[in-house]
């Protein structure tokens, strides 16, 4: 099965957990949402005026968060296909995003070298981790949420205890930029 409809480069394809679903993003600044058994396209959310990097369920399956160049995090209805939320501040690009397992958190890599920690209710950032030297490229929670790890184009892995904010292992090795970053699904390996 193909599924045909953005007319730009396709950066990120996600399945809800479920798996009956699919959420794409791309270059041509929009989101888009799937049913795997037919190939239908379900919702189309506009919004960004730039490309959108990232785009991936909550763990409830009732909001999708997108990340784009043009410097915004977005939440949006998958049932209505509207924004619910839009996170602003003076950012460039947001290469990533992803809901902390319960849902209440957001967590985002930019190209500034941070990673940031936004409250989806109120939209508010509450904290960054600081130590990659370069765009942070992927963040992705632990199964238990209490520790982040992220890839960087500084060559670089990064362990990260959300509750402290404290960096907890850097792994060095590659020799060029690491794209993306995950935990094995029991934890212990990243």
């Amino acid at each position: 099965m193909i599924l045909q409809a953005h007319e730009g480069t396709v950066n990120s394809v996600r399945f809800s957990a479920d798996g009956r679903k699919i959420v794409s993003a791309s270059d041509d600044n929009t989101i888009r949402i799937w049913a795997v058994a037919s190939g239908k396209q379900l919702q189309t959310f506009r919004g960004h005026v730039d490309r959108v990097f990232a785009a991936r369920f909550s763990p409830n399956e009732n909001t999708v968060v997108s990340c784009s160049g043009d410097g915004t995090i977005r939440l949006w209805d998958v049932n209505t296909g509207t924004e619910i939320m839009k996170f602003k501040k003076d950012f460039n690009n947001i290469c990533d995003v992803n809901f902390s397992p319960d849902g209440k958190y957001i967590v985002s890599g930019l190209q500034d070298n941070t990673i940031r920690l936004w409250d989806v209710h109120s939209g508010i950032e509450i904290k960054q981790l600081l130590g990659h030297s370069k765009a942070v490229l992927s963040t992705k929670y632990s199964s238990d949420g209490k520790m982040i790890v992220s890839s960087s184009n500084d060559k670089t892995i990064s362990l990260w205890d959300v509750e402290s904010g404290a960096a907890l292992k850097q792994f060095k090795g590659h020799f060029g930029r690491v794209t993306c970053a995950k935990f094995s699904p029991d934890g212990t390996f990243i």
